[in-house]
């Protein structure tokens, strides 16, 4: 029996070490804006693999997640929350047609809980993507509570609103957000009638703590955005929508 022991040893040890590794510890930004250098060190995620980051502040519940691909290659992803060891309450896959004019920029509630934030590359091993995430700080981690300063569009469940918006706006806030209901909806960036450039797909078990509060970048003219709500008649949500940057 003894002999067994110490022949398991080594070998639980290694899956252990393997088990935790892909996992960068959380820190916070340096950054209240979009710039991927300053957000955290920057993790490369090959296609079909994925890399973790973990979060144990009780004190903080906004983490900004951001990606993009320095090569101007399209971005497909997932964004996931893990709270404990078989729990996902909140999941976004990305998709953006070229992943340096059009980053993907989200920030994710915690609720104050120790979690994982896992960033998955869904797309072919041809398009890596760059990832950086932290704890957000002030004024964007606040930007989630004073959007709703703003008008809201309530959105019934199953349908659709299209919302176009000037030329000179080349930064857009969006926030998606329910009572505390689920929240399942689609939302896309379109140029022209109907030309996507990114779009994202959230599921949430509660969608007022774990809302969905993105940023577009918005270069050029034509640009408005469509939410779907995919969620049936009884989990309606609210918008809201402002720029938070303008052309000079």
């Amino acid at each position: 029996m003894k002999l067994s022991i110490i022949t398991l040893a080594p070998i639980f040890l290694a899956a252990s070490s393997e088990a935790f590794a892909g996992i960068s510890k959380g820190v916070t930004s340096k950054t209240a804006g979009w710039n991927i250098m300053e957000i955290s060190p920057v993790q490369r995620v090959e296609g079909e693999t994925r890399h973790a980051f973990g979060f144990n502040d009780n004190t903080r519940d906004v983490v900004q997640v951001s990606m993009d691909s320095p090569s101007s290659r399209p971005i497909t992803s997932e964004v996931n929350l893990w709270l404990g060891p078989d729990y996902t309450p909140y999941q976004l896959k990305c998709h953006s047609e070229d992943g340096k004019t059009f980053p993907i920029q989200t920030l994710v509630g915690t609720k104050k809980y120790a979690v994982n934030v896992e960033v998955k590359n869904t797309g072919p091993f041809t398009h890596p993507l760059n990832t950086a995430c932290s704890y957000a700080i002030s004024p964007l981690s606040d930007a989630p509570k004073e959007i709703q300063l703003e008008e809201g569009i309530y959105i019934e469940g199953g349908a659709i609103k299209k919302q176009p918006f000037p030329p000179e706006v080349d930064q857009l806030q969006v926030l998606l957000k329910t009572n505390g209901k689920q929240l399942k909806a689609k939302i896309e960036l379109l140029n022209g009638p109907n030309n996507v450039k990114t779009e994202y797909e959230v599921y949430a078990s509660n969608g007022e703590a774990t809302s969905l509060f993105i940023v577009f970048e918005t270069p050029g003219a034509g640009n408005s955005i469509r939410v779907k709500n995919q969620a049936s008649l009884e989990y309606p949500l609210d918008m809201y929508y402002r720029a938070s940057k303008t052309s000079a």
